[in-house]
């Protein structure tokens, strides 16, 4: 993966989905690596997430800005120590919205999605909206080599604004999906150390998933064994 025929380069994999290949720097992954640690430590630290029907979630989670479980958010860890959410930091809200800014820079009408950065319509006509977006959530899941993410849509929030998701270490296949079901159509995409991947417009709640890790495949100088899922979205909720 050091040396490539072909670089990867940003790509639309559907109306307002983009994908953007090794949009962190080497030293901004370590930096957001060394915060997720920070933010794993109780209280309200890293969890299992356990679902209505007595299952369990496979990776791991520990959210910011408010506290997400089977199906909404929370003040507190509800579903763990009961302690205070975490603070979401004002830097990683400027962080998502750079990226919106950078995955759809330059691509405009041509999304025809309602997310471009510019000004104006889209080719379907639907209204641009405008950043900035007021990001005050993260969800920050940990994967090891064995963990998964069932197909489901991020439909909790009272927001529309695009879905950040941001990857640290081992390579994992992203499977994106459609708004009707959980089944085909969907593209695969291969979401390395990072890699940024944003949503919104008319894919804002289209169905994704994490069907396989690739264990061992994270750059080793970060230091990490499995991989980092951070997600921002804005929860359209009352400040707390």
């Amino acid at each position: 993966m050091d040396a490539e025929l072909f670089p990867r380069s940003r790509t639309r994999i559907a109306p307002g989905a983009v994908h953007v290949p090794d949009w962190l720097t080497a030293g901004r992954q370590k930096e957001l690596l060394d915060a997720c640690r920070d933010w794993a430590r109780p209280p309200a630290g890293l969890r299992t997430v356990r679902t209505p029907g007595g299952g369990t979630m496979t990776s791991r989670q520990v959210c910011l800005g408010r506290h997400w479980y089977p199906y909404g958010y929370a003040a507190t860890a509800v579903d763990g120590d009961g302690a205070p959410v975490k603070e979401f930091p004002a830097w990683l809200g400027e962080l998502g919205r750079r990226a919106v800014r950078d995955a759809f820079e330059g691509l405009g009408s041509g999304l025809g999605d309602g997310t471009g950065a510019g000004t104006g319509t889209g080719t379907a006509g639907e209204r641009t909206p405008q950043p900035p977006y007021a990001y005050d959530i993260a969800l920050v899941n940990f994967y090891d080599a064995g963990a998964r993410m069932g197909m489901h849509r991020d439909g909790d929030e009272r927001s529309d604004a695009p879905v950040v998701s941001l990857s640290l270490g081992d390579t994992c296949v992203f499977r994106f999906g459609n708004t009707g079901s959980k089944g085909r159509p969907y593209t695969d995409v291969e979401l390395r150390s990072g890699d940024l991947f944003v949503f919104g417009g008319p894919s804002r709640l289209a169905h994704h998933g994490v069907p396989r890790v690739h264990a061992g495949t994270g750059p080793p100088e970060l230091g990490l064994a499995g991989r980092l899922n951070i997600t921002l979205r804005v929860s359209g909720l009352p400040v707390l």
